[in-house]
């Protein structure tokens, strides 16, 4: 995936954007001559298409010049997210994988699509970027994700509680489920 970020670098040619691809800090002007093809690795690729989302994120379906496949490259703006404060005091950086990891497994053999979580993690790290705080406690995190379950699946919102609740015994889980029922 593409990333961009504004720089101090002092990168040959740039001018306020560089971008990470592949590992290789290149200026955005630069792009070009390294998107690979993912299947013959050429350096060489035309844009068919660009989509824009409303995060500000570019979707470029392309084209290789040398074996004609096709194939899509996503570009994301990477925004400072505070850190996440852990129950136990320790602090780390916003995963959004990890984010993502998580809510896949509540969802496992539901009918939620990817791009829904795909969605959802969006829409919690959106929120947690427009609050502008340096650090933000885990539950905050975890209380968007419970909501954002709740709208899309009650068995995926149910095996994430029985987790993040610490619902541990057979009361309390149908606890939760006589409170979804009733709403």
């Amino acid at each position: 995936m593409l990333q961009f970020y504004r720089s101090a670098l002092p990168v040959p040619g740039n001018k306020q954007f560089t971008a990470i691809y592949g590992g290789y800090i290149c200026s955005i002007f630069h792009i070009r001559r390294i998107m690979r093809c993912p299947y013959c690795k050429h350096q060489a690729s035309k844009v068919l298409d660009t989509t824009h989302d409303a995060r500000g994120g570019v979707r470029r379906r392309r084209e290789c010049e040398h074996c004609g496949q096709r194939f899509s490259t996503t570009e994301r703006p990477i925004l400072a997210t505070p850190l996440i404060v852990k129950q136990d005091g320790t602090r780390e950086e916003f995963d959004r994988d990890k984010l993502i990891r998580g809510i896949r497994i509540s969802c496992a053999k539901r009918p939620v699509s990817a791009a829904d979580i795909e969605r959802l993690v969006g829409e919690i790290e959106s929120t947690l970027q427009a609050m502008g705080r340096a650090e933000v406690s885990s539950r905050v995190v975890g209380d968007m994700v419970i909501a954002g379950l709740k709208g899309m699946d009650h068995i995926a919102y149910i095996r994430y509680a029985i987790v993040y609740l610490g619902l541990d015994d057979l009361k309390a889980i149908r606890g939760e489920i006589d409170r979804l029922l009733e709403g």
